[in-house]
């Protein structure tokens, strides 16, 4: 199939990672190159409407081989990522060379051809003339599929993942982490006493925690770890190892920095630590609403789990993080727990030893 203009895409990397049919993607509309060096000569020698990069399987720093890329042409550059590679996809098309953006998009894999072909040529920037023929019915229809394929993945109020992204993401990235000794940890949490605050205030004044915290919870993660909320008041977060290690990690003090760096579960907890240090400072409210007694109360309980130590799937993470969340709540609260040691409390490791 054909862009608007005639162009061709090119479509760079190992397509068997990509589509969930190969044998149409290679047709006269389509060329590939299975490496980026290859890809860069031909971009440079001729004219594409696109170039659509398999994220899997390209070595070294993607962001150096998309510089490349656009040094050879100004053609649109799309990613086709796994959903593991999402976190990643987003940094790069939030990312600048020059005065152009890394990537434009990216698209989620498995895709059938028809949908790329589609998504591709579709996604690129529209003439004047392109903007009228898609006015209508024909936008209105794309922006109804774009919002439903946003709520497949998110949830609606706090805009993080939801609990089937977050349930799909982990099981893939767990069976990457196995084949390349990686390691994953899952953080569970949820708000203390939130009914409380839902009762007393109003679902209105608990959305708006729900989403102020959700606010927090995202800054203080590394950009590729996974933040979602899987059901009320019930919040997780996927930390994984980086392998391309696209952007580097949040500005630490030294001794911030040797445990960020440690490994997990301590990574995660140092990170754990400042999202409960951010909270209490934070006077969560809604403007004004909860009143000068419901600012800086807000504390939460959570749990800790690690791949490969306490489960080697998602299932079994959940179920020990839950029990460790569990063990938290029936402690006090306002405390994280790593699973199967109650006494190794995130809050009192913090008291103990403020380095850690």
């Amino acid at each position: 199939m054909q862009g608007r203009d005639g162009g061709k895409i090119l479509l760079v990397g190992d397509v068997s990672k990509a589509f969930l049919e190969t044998d149409t993607v290679a047709d006269r509309h389509c060329e590939i190159c299975p490496n980026i060096s290859d890809a860069v000569g031909t971009a440079a020698a001729n004219e594409f409407a696109a170039i659509a990069v398999v994220m899997s399987g390209i070595p070294g720093r993607l962001s150096g081989a998309l510089k490349a890329l656009r040094d050879a042409s100004n053609a649109r550059i799309v990613l086709l990522a796994q959903m593991y590679e999402e976190p990643i996809a987003v940094q790069l098309v939030g990312s600048r060379y020059d005065s152009t953006a890394l990537a434009n998009d990216y698209l989620i894999c498995p895709i059938r051809p028809e949908r790329f072909y589609e998504s591709v040529m579709g996604s690129r920037p529209c003439t004047a003339a392109d903007a009228d023929r898609r006015l209508g019915a024909d936008a209105a229809t794309e922006m109804r599929i774009r919002h439903l394929e946003r709520l497949a993945t998110e949830d609606d109020l706090t805009e993080l993942k939801n609990r089937r992204y977050i349930w799909e993401f982990s099981r893939q990235i767990i069976e990457r982490a196995a084949k390349e000794n990686g390691r994953v940890t899952l953080l569970v949490f949820d708000i203390d006493n939130f009914k409380h605050y839902n009762d007393l205030y109003g679902h209105v004044a608990g959305d708006e925690i729900l989403k102020q915290a959700a606010v927090l919870i995202r800054r203080c993660c590394r950009a590729h770890d996974v933040v979602g909320r899987i059901g009320g008041d019930e919040f997780a977060v996927v930390f994984w190892d980086d392998p391309k290690r696209e952007t580097a990690e949040p500005r630490l003090s030294g001794t911030e920095r040797r445990s960020a760096s440690a490994d997990h579960p301590r990574q995660a907890i140092f990170i754990a630590k400042r999202f409960v240090r951010e909270l209490e400072a934070a006077e969560l409210s809604t403007s004004g609403d909860l009143g000068p007694q419901g600012k800086g109360v807000l504390t939460i309980s959570g749990g800790l789990a690690s791949f490969p130590r306490d489960g080697n799937t998602i299932q079994e993470l959940f179920e020990q993080a839950d029990k460790a969340l569990l063990e938290a709540k029936r402690s006090g609260k306002n405390r994280i727990y790593l699973v199967g040691t109650p006494q190794t409390n995130v809050t009192e490791i913090d008291r103990a030893n403020p380095n850690i």
